[in-house]
């Protein structure tokens, strides 16, 4: 079982000892994982417990003056974070206080202080302090000091190339979803719960099923065809989405994802649902009036049918 903490001051949380990987993690790319199955080992070798440090919100969030696009919810990176493997998860509020504290008090307070660490995993361009004055260089002089070890993870390739989040973000906003499953290990999939909207699409012969994204900014925007996972179920079941601010009718101000499930019929307010991106149709556009947009969303489910193997001829004329 993982356990969660969220501040820098209180007891001890690894009595026993930790290795400890620190980062942003967004994503938990297959660089990330490479990191935590690391650290995983070296804990097992030492007979102590596999611990990650990371931050909320990211730091990179937090200095921009604009909004960064996520890859990865809080829930979502919590629930990779335990499919790692990690006993202890210290997820720290990124704020004022936290920002101000020197390079040199972070390593004694959080990584020696509250976690005991024997090692500590970062990526070789890790920074980290007040104005990132800290290196991997400081890391290293204060282990030997505070007695541990610091270790700094290859970094992971994939066609030459390393795998970064920011990279992963810029072939989502692309549309090349084959091409950031690669990096990622897996799919990408947005998740969360189905809430009420205003039953338009039900009007227009297109029921969706809706998640709200709320300050969460994504990566992807426009009209998807898409794969649904229900509860804990596998993303199988085909759909189109949008994710958007609906400029025709009703336009919100925070991006909305909805989506429509071929042929399904049932009640999914309340309910969990995971939706993976499988190709992009279009961007998302302002049209005259209803007529125009419901002509459009025959179209876009009858490609998504295609693309998803299914038979066009069944959708909607």
């Amino acid at each position: 079982m993982t356990r969660l903490s969220r501040d820098v001051a209180g007891p001890c949380l690894a009595p026993g000892g930790s290795v400890v990987a620190v980062g942003a993690f967004d994503g938990l790319h297959r660089g990330h994982q490479a990191l935590l199955a690391e650290v995983r080992l070296r804990a097992a070798a030492l007979g102590c417990a596999p611990v990650v440090v990371s931050f909320e919100p990211l730091p990179r969030a937090y200095f921009s003056k604009e909004p960064l696009p996520r890859l990865s919810s809080v829930r979502e990176k919590l629930q990779g974070f335990a499919a790692a493997g990690m006993a202890q998860v210290l997820l720290l509020r990124f704020n004022a206080a936290l920002a101000a504290m020197s390079a040199e008090d972070f390593v004694r307070r959080v990584l020696a202080e509250r976690l005991a660490a024997r090692e500590v995993w970062v990526g070789r361009d890790f920074r980290y302090g007040h104005k990132r004055a800290g290196d991997v260089a400081l890391l290293e002089r204060m282990g030997d000091e505070l007695g541990f070890t610091a270790c700094t993870m290859p970094e992971v390739l994939l066609d030459d190339s390393r795998i970064s989040a920011s990279r992963v973000r810029l072939l989502l906003g692309a549309g090349e979803f084959a091409g950031a499953a690669a990096l990622l290990g897996r799919p990408f999939v947005i998740e969360g719960k189905v809430e009420y909207g205003n039953q338009l699409g039900r009007t227009l012969g297109f029921p969706t099923a809706n998640i709200h994204l709320r300050e969460r900014v994504s990566p992807v925007q426009g009209i998807f065809a898409v794969r649904v996972g229900l509860g804990e179920g596998e993303c199988s079941w085909p759909g189109v989405a949008s994710l958007g601010v609906r400029p025709t009718v009703n336009q919100v101000s925070q991006p909305l994802l909805e989506t429509h499930l071929f042929d399904f019929e049932g009640d999914l307010y309340g309910r969990r649902m995971a939706v993976e991106f499988v190709a992009k149709l279009r961007d998302e556009q302002k049209f005259d009036d209803l007529d125009a947009l419901k002509a459009q969303m025959n179209h876009d489910a009858r490609s998504a049918r295609e693309i998803l193997g299914m038979n066009p001829v069944l959708a909607r004329a």
